[in-house]
């Protein structure tokens, strides 16, 4: 892969976004890319426990991760970025603003989802305690379009790491 790019991992909460960037991204180090994984709850993470889930603030972390991978992107480096992106103008964001861009829709079944949750807020959720929670309190909206498309129950990890490499490949070996 000469050509740099930033890989967008979107999905649900513990739909698998986090663990699969981590595998690929320690793949790409391993075969002696210059490579960076930044994920959406790292950055929110860095603005404080003050930081609110609204349209608003979720579209600024979106705007803080575009600004961070296109930086990477324009030095050379290949990026990956694993956030929940659930809102369309969030999308709308990444389309106009993010360069060299492929996108990967990470997702499984909302039983297995509640059944993963690292976080507890799926129980959160389910207790009344939050009702914010997208793909539980709200549904979680596909992507209109995508470069590769995970269902972690019908792929493990390194499956679904070959399957992102493939389709990377191919992007990488289309005349520019």
């Amino acid at each position: 892969m000469d050509k740099p790019f930033t890989l967008w991992l979107m999905g649900p909460t513990s739909s698998g976004k986090t663990t699969i960037a981590a595998a690929l991204h320690a793949r790409l180090k391993r075969e002696g890319l210059s490579c960076f994984h930044f994920d959406g709850d790292e950055v929110r993470d860095f603005f404080g426990s003050d930081f609110p889930f609204d349209a608003e603030h979720r579209l600024r972390v979106v705007a803080t991760l575009v600004h961070l991978a296109n930086k990477v992107v324009g030095e050379g480096g290949h990026c990956i970025v694993s956030a929940l992106t659930a809102n369309e103008d969030a999308r709308s964001y990444i389309a106009e603003h993010l360069k060299d861009a492929r996108i990967g829709y990470v997702h499984c079944d909302l039983n297995e989802c509640i059944k993963r949750d690292p976080k507890g807020l799926y129980k959160k959720a389910i207790d009344g305690e939050i009702t914010t929670l997208v793909g539980y309190n709200t549904p979680y909206i596909p992507p209109n379009s995508m470069s590769v498309d995970i269902d972690t129950l019908s792929c493990d990890i390194d499956q679904a790491v070959e399957k992102i490499l493939t389709t990377l490949y191919t992007f990488s070996s289309q005349p520019q």
